[in-house]
Formats: C-alpha cells, structure tokens, sequence
C-alpha cells in the first residue's frame, strides 16, 4: 500500500514554477496544459506531464568568427560577406513545440539562416556591413516569425544581433585598399567642390565690383579712366623706389634710389621724369 501511495504521488501530483507550464498527455496523445501552481493527473502509464520553461530565453548563435567556420552570404551587389549572428528565442505555445516539429531548436537555426540569406540579398555590401545592419536585424526578425507561424512551431523570436559582418578573409587586405581609395575619392571631391565654390564666389564678386566700375564709367567716363589709371599706376609703383623730377636741366644731386634701396634691402627702383605741368 505504501508503494502503491507513493507511486500515485509521484506520478500524478506536480509542481510547476512560476516561469513554467506543464504539458499533459493521455497515453501519448495530447490532453491539456496546465500552468505554474499544483497540477494533478492520472497516474503513469496512464497520463504524463511534461514541463517546459516557457520564460527562459533561448540563444542560438550562427556562424563564428573564427576563419575555419565561415558562413558567406551573398549581397545585393554580388559580394560575398561573412556573417555572425545571435538568434534569441522563446517558447510560445508548450504543446506546439512539443509535438509539432520533430527538432525545434535545429527548425530554428535553419529558418534564421534562410531568412538571413533572403534579407541581405537585397543590401548591398556598404550597407550590410554598416549603418544598415540594423534594418537587416528587424528583417531578419520578421521573416522568421512569418516562417515559424506557418510551420506552427510554437517559437517566439525575441532577437537577432549580428556580431560580425566582414569581407571573407581571403579578400580582407583588398577590401580595406578598396574602403580606403573610396575615402580618398571623397576626399578629393569635397576638396575640389571647396575649391569651385571659392573660385566661383570669387568670379561673382570680381564681377558685382566690374558692374559697379561700369556703372560709374556710364556717369562720368573722363573721370573714371583717370582714377583707374591712377589706381592701377599706385598698385604698380607702389612696391618699388621711384623718384620723379621735371624735365629740364635739373640733375639729381643725391643718389636717392641707391640709399633707399641700402635702407630697405629693396632691389628695384624707378626713375620717372616728364614735363613741368
């Protein structure tokens, strides 16, 4: 009688935490689930539960860093990257993961690799291994929930966090020369879109200035060619020694440029001489 107590205890009173839920079974056959708390059922053979942690977060990690254990995909662009991903998944409905596929966890990984292989294909290579890999992620995400719902597989997809998107290692050193000529190509093109846009914005006030002389020019024409001609004899003659005496029978008597040119280290000098006005 003791036994017989103790068999009907173990086998048909069970505790359930509260991050579980039990499956319940009668003679194989699906029965019910029960949640976390006391459940009673009928006795083994007759009636089985099985518990399931349906809170914990499950990781299933694709591909590696390791060179050995590549997993290429192909890009938009036809390039070939080299990914590494985490998919972390939970338990949704107990009974469908129990009965509905023969290995969840493998159903898993092949869904998270087939909808990565359809995400990145529309990506190209720039974007896959920079600021797109997040859209990648929510993508990801998307298609393989649609695809565990249709197989009714009873799995929640939490998240996919890529950790590496990289060229294969073989073509790792022409990548980076490539990402690196790219760069200086932009390089060269911001310096000499800097450099149109001063050249053009000199041209345009060149030109504001030369509309402002003409319209001066159109008022009083003498007036203006004489300060022109004085402007640009000043900006010639500025930077050099001159002396300028009357015609006549006047005859320096110092040597003026020699000692200016002495005092200032300057080498050019010149002498104008024109008629007494």
């Amino acid at each position: 009688g003791g036994l017989v107590l103790l068999w009907l205890s173990w086998s048909s009173v069970h505790r359930l935490g509260p991050e579980q839920q039990g499956v319940v079974t009668t003679f194989g056959k699906y029965s019910h689930t029960v949640g976390p708390g006391i459940a009673m059922t009928a006795p083994f053979p007759i009636q089985r539960l099985e518990k399931l942690d349906t809170q914990q977060i499950r990781t299933t990690p694709i591909g590696s860093s390791k060179s050995s254990n590549d997993n290429l995909v192909l890009t938009k662009d036809q390039n070939i990257i080299d990914m590494a991903y985490d998919v972390r998944w939970s338990i949704k409905s107990p009974e469908r993961f129990l009965f509905q596929l023969d290995q969840p966890e493998q159903t898993v990984q092949e869904v998270s690799e087939s909808a990565m292989r359809a995400t990145v294909a529309n990506f190209n290579l720039t974007q896959a291994i920079g600021d797109g890999r997040a859209e990648i992620e929510g993508q990801v995400l998307e298609r393989m929930q649609a695809i565990l719902d249709e197989y009714r597989s009873g799995v929640l997809v939490q998240s996919v966090s890529i950790r590496q998107s990289d060229p294969p290692a073989e073509v790792t050193d022409a990548f980076r020369a490539v990402n690196a000529a790219q760069q200086k190509r932009e390089s060269n093109l911001n310096d000499a879109r800097a450099y149109a846009s001063q050249v053009t914005q000199l041209a345009l006030g060149e030109t504001a200035e030369f509309d402002k002389i003409y319209e001066q020019y159109k008022t009083a024409p003498e007036v203006t060619k004489r300060r022109l001609y004085y402007e640009t004899m000043e900006q010639i003659l500025g930077k050099v020694d001159k002396t300028i005496v009357e015609s006549g029978a006047v005859t320096p008597y110092l040597p003026l440029p020699e000692m200016q040119r002495r005092n200032s280290g300057e080498s050019n000098s010149v002498t104008v001489t024109g008629k007494k006005q």
